[in-house]
C-alpha cells in the first residue's frame, strides 16, 4: 500500500473536514463513523466509509487518526490494539497528556505521534466539515522523545498537505499553551455569555459586536466545551488563576481609583503583538534531520519560539522562525 493512505475514525466535524482535505490532497482515505447516518452521508459524497473499525484498519501501512472526543479515546484504542497493534498512530485531540498516557497504555506497540489542528468552528458534525477547514491554521505536532521519526514525517506531511502550517511541541508545553488560547476562552465566552443573558431582554437587545466576538465559541456544543477544558483540568486552573488574578486586579483598581487603564493598555499589547506575530515574515529557515539524536529536542526549543514546519523531505524538514 502506498504510505500516503489514511483511516479517519470519527467523522465530525475535524475528522470530516480532515477526510476532505486529505483526500483532495491525493491521500487514500477511509473514514470510520459510528453513526449508520454520518457513514450514509459521507458515502453518498464519495467517500470510503464504514461503521466497522475492524473494515477501516485493513490497511497496514495506513495512518490511522483517532478523531474523536476524549472520552472515547480508550474505547477506540482498545479496537485499534486488537486489529491494527503496530499501526502508525496520530491523533487531533484537543489534549495531549491524556492521549499519549492512553496510547501507552492500551496500544503500546503502536508508532504515534500525537497532533492537534488548532481549527474549527461553532458548529459540529460531518455536515459542518470543509476541505478549507484547517488551511493557514497551525497544526501540533507531538514532539516528545521517543516519537519515531518516520511516522514524525508523515503526520507533518498531512498537516502540509492539509493546507495547516506545522508548530512542533511537547505535550505538556501543548497543554499548557491551548488552556489559555483556547481552553480558557471557551470558559470566558461561556460566562460572558451568561452575564449578558441574565441581565434581561434589554440588554441582549443591545448586545453587539464585541459581545457577539467575545461569545462566538460559547454556540459550540456543550459536551464538546466540557471535555475538551474538563481534560486539561490542570493546565486551565492555572490559566483561570492568572485570568482571576488579572480580574481582581482590575476590580481593586477600578474601586480604587476608578481607571483601568493598566489593564486595557496590557490588553492592547498583547492583541498587537499577536497580530505583529502573525504577520511577521518567517524568513530564518533551519533544516532538521529528524534521524538525529537531539532532532525532537531542537524541534520541541524551535516550536517554544514560534517556528514553524513549513516542509517536509523524506525524514527531514525545514523550519522556518521569524526575525
Amino acid at each position: 500500500m502506498s504510505e500516503r493512505t489514511l483511516c479517519v475514525i470519527g467523522l465530525g466535524l475535524i475528522g470530516g473536514s480532515l477526510l476532505r482535505a486529505a483526500d483532495g490532497a491525493g491521500w487514500k482515505v477511509r473514514g470510520m463513523a459510528r453513526s449508520a447516518a454520518v457513514v450514509t452521508a459521507a458515502q453518498e459524497a464519495g467517500f470510503d466509509a464504514t461503521s466497522s473499525i475492524e473494515d477501516a484498519l485493513v490497511d497496514d501501512d495506513a495512518l490511522v487518526v483517532l478523531a474523536v472526543p476524549l472520552p472515547a479515546v480508550v474505547d477506540v484504542l482498545t479496537m485499534v490494539a486488537r486489529h491494527a497493534p503496530r499501526c502508525r498512530l496520530t491523533d487531533v485531540v484537543g489534549v495531549k497528556q491524556p492521549v499519549a498516557a492512553a496510547v501507552a497504555r492500551h496500544t503500546p506497540q503502536a508508532r504515534y505521534v500525537g497532533g492537534h489542528p488548532m481549527a474549527g468552528t461553532s458548529a459540529s458534525g460531518w455536515a459542518a466539515g470543509s476541505a478549507t477547514l484547517f488551511d493557514g491554521a497551525p497544526w501540533v505536532v507531538g514532539s516528545d522523545d521517543g516519537a519515531d521519526p518516520v511516522v514524525w514525517a508523515q503526520v507533518a506531511g498531512l498537516a502540509l498537505d492539509c493546507g495547516a502550517h506545522v508548530v512542533p511541541a511537547g505535550a505538556a508545553d501543548h497543554d499548557a499553551a491551548v488552556a489559555r488560547v483556547s481552553h480558557l476562552p471557551h470558559l470566558l465566552a461561556a460566562v460572558l455569555a451568561s452575564v449578558g443573558a441574565d441581565d434581561g431582554a434589554l440588554t441582549m437587545a443591545l448586545a453587539a459586536g464585541s459581545f457577539t466576538d467575545g461569545t462566538r465559541v460559547a454556540a459550540s456544543r456543550p459536551e464538546l466545551v466540557r471535555v475538551m477544558c474538563e481534560g486539561n483540568r490542570d493546565a486551565l486552573l492555572a490559566a483561570v488563576d492568572d485570568a482571576l488574578g488579572r480580574l481582581g486586579a482590575a476590580r481593586g483598581s477600578l474601586a480604587s481609583t476608578g481607571g483601568l487603564a493598566a489593564t486595557i493598555q496590557a490588553g492592547h499589547v498583547a492583541r498587537r503583538a499577536l497580530d505583529a506575530a502573525r504577520d511577521a515574515a518567517h524568513d530564518n529557515t533551519e533544516h532538521i534531520d529528524l534521524t538525529a539524536c537531539d532532532a525532537l529536542a531542537q524541534l520541541r526549543e524551535l516550536g517554544r519560539h514560534g517556528a514553524r514546519v513549513v516542509a517536509v523531505e523524506d525524514i527531514s524538514c525545514h523550519v522556518e522562525l521569524s526575525s
